[in-house]
């Protein structure tokens, strides 16, 4: 499985939605620990790296 490479600010696509019925998230801290915001919603998340690095389908880069 290739290494996906992914930055702060990155919009990505998770494997399953969140309860607003989105998928995508906006990459906010990066470290250890992973925090997400939801694009839809609002909503900010935390998740340890190898966690993120299996939840993870598609990195869509940053928008604008």
């Amino acid at each position: 499985m290739e290494k996906k490479s992914y930055n702060l600010n990155d919009h990505v696509i998770m494997k399953k939605p969140h309860a607003c019925k989105t998928n995508e998230w906006m990459i906010t801290r990066m470290g250890v620990d992973i925090k997400l915001k939801c694009v839809n919603c609002g909503r900010e998340i935390m998740m340890d790296r190898i966690e993120f690095e299996k939840k993870l389908k598609k990195v869509l880069g940053e928008q604008s």
